[in-house]
């Protein structure tokens, strides 16, 4: 399994600055259909990119990550409790927990000692949200190039674990009594240097930098903006999975 700690260690700064956010009526439907508002844990938070939006509905989230780096950029609020620690084995609290949340980062874990502590820390009929998306939409022209730097420039960079990015997590395990879900947008709008950014982002990129000495997506730069062209922003959008389950 791959070692998370020194795998997005490199680009944490890039990670917290150029990810997306997720819509914020998400974490609000969460909130109501979870049995209360109490306590969310935010499993795997990275730099907080979701932590902050549960924080808003309930009254403390606990946002547990093995990453220290990762945790040290994320943003401080009154009800945020920060604790590096890995999602198999956590301080939180038995039969404490309405909503565990895991965005971006199901497919790092042990999933089936994962899911035991889920069992652990949830309060009866507490709900687990697993979400997960894969390579962002443009326009035609841009995608080709980011399909290309994904594919063919670092694709043999990508940790094993990402396939199951890829495919949705559709071969993980999911021992959880399904719920619908409505449909929720993974959206924004950006400007080229945002974008290149985000690419920077990415733990391939750093792994291939690290690797060669080489910047991909410097490389790759007047190509992005020959086909950006003049215009200042364009739409983003991430085909976004959102697998939810009450705890039995």
């Amino acid at each position: 399994m791959t070692d998370t700690r020194t795998l997005f260690s490199k680009q944490s700064a890039a990670y917290r600055a150029n990810r997306p956010t997720y819509d914020p009526a998400f974490f609000a439907w969460l909130a109501q259909a979870a049995p209360g508002t109490d306590l969310a844990w935010d499993c795997g938070c990275g730099s907080g990119q979701a932590t902050v939006d549960l924080a808003r509905h309930f009254r403390q989230v606990i946002a547990t990550d093995v990453n220290a780096e990762q945790l040290d950029k994320a943003p401080r609020e009154a009800n945020i409790d920060y604790r590096c620690e890995p999602a198999e084995s956590t301080s939180l609290a038995s039969g404490s927990v309405d909503l565990t949340l895991v965005a971006q980062a199901l497919h790092w874990f042990d999933v089936e000692r994962f899911y035991a502590e889920v069992h652990r820390v949830s309060r009866p009929g507490a709900l687990l949200a697993v979400v997960s998306y894969n390579v962002l939409n443009i326009e035609p022209g841009l995608d080709a190039l980011v399909r290309h730097l994904y594919e063919d420039v670092v694709g043999p960079y990508w940790a094993e674990e990402r396939r199951h990015v890829e495919n949705g997590y559709a071969n993980l395990p999911f021992p959880f009594e399904r719920l619908a879900v409505p449909p929720f947008a993974l959206e924004t709008q950006w400007n080229l240097q945002r974008l290149l950014g985000y690419l920077q982002s990415w733990s391939a990129v750093a792994s291939y930098q690290a690797a060669t000495g080489v910047d991909p997506v410097e490389q790759l730069r007047p190509e992005f903006e020959r086909t950006w062209g003049e215009v200042a922003t364009r739409a983003m959008s991430w085909p976004l999975t959102i697998n939810l389950g009450r705890v039995a």
